[in-house]
């Protein structure tokens, strides 16, 4: 009897599993999220605080996971060709941020990779658009969930409330700074 209903648990797992699978490998491979705010300065002022990485710790909702994080900058001081890495606690991993492109006034792009805890490529776009004395901010991060790992993790976790407000929380802090003067 014990073992009709161990093969009987052991088939229904197998079922579960094989149906988890499935259902993951037909999940969208890329994915995107964005979020936006309205901040009253010049898109330039906003440029600045993003384009240089030493300004990241004060808007950065990250950088205040881990406060003994190991910050590192090289290549160009600011815009295309600025390099941020970091290496923190199980919070923040390790990761590294590259600028590869800066249209001024319009946006501004990043390599982001994350290193540890486990590796992945993704881009980070900040779109800016000045209208008077306000700049729309939107902030966005796209990739590719390529295999099924990343598909049923996203299955499981939903990506777009988690890292969205943090990108809230971002942006938040970077209208502060902008409309502050800082």
């Amino acid at each position: 009897m014990f073992k009709k209903i161990a093969i009987a648990v052991a088939a229904l797992v197998m079922v579960a599993l094989v149906g988890t699978l499935a259902a993951a490998s037909m999940q969208p491979e890329d994915f995107a999220i964005r979020r936006s705010t309205q901040v009253k300065a010049a898109a330039a002022k906003v440029e600045s605080l993003i384009t240089d990485f030493h300004f990241w710790d004060g808007w950065s909702p990250w950088n205040k996971l881990d406060p003994a994080m190991k910050k590192t900058y090289s290549g160009a001081a600011t815009g295309v060709g600025a390099v941020y890495e970091w290496v923190g606690n199980s919070d923040v991993g390790k990761g590294r941020m590259t600028i590869t492109a800066v249209e001024p006034g319009k946006s501004v792009t990043i390599k982001l990779e994350f290193i540890e805890p486990f590796a992945v490529t993704n881009t980070t776009v900040f779109a800016l658009a000045e209208s008077g004395d306000t700049t729309s901010v939107e902030w966005s991060m796209s990739g590719k969930n390529s295999d099924l790992m990343s598909k049923a993790m996203g299955m499981l976790m939903n990506m777009d409330k988690m890292v969205g407000a943090d990108f809230e929380k971002g942006l938040s802090a970077l209208k502060g700074m902008a409309e502050q003067g800082k």
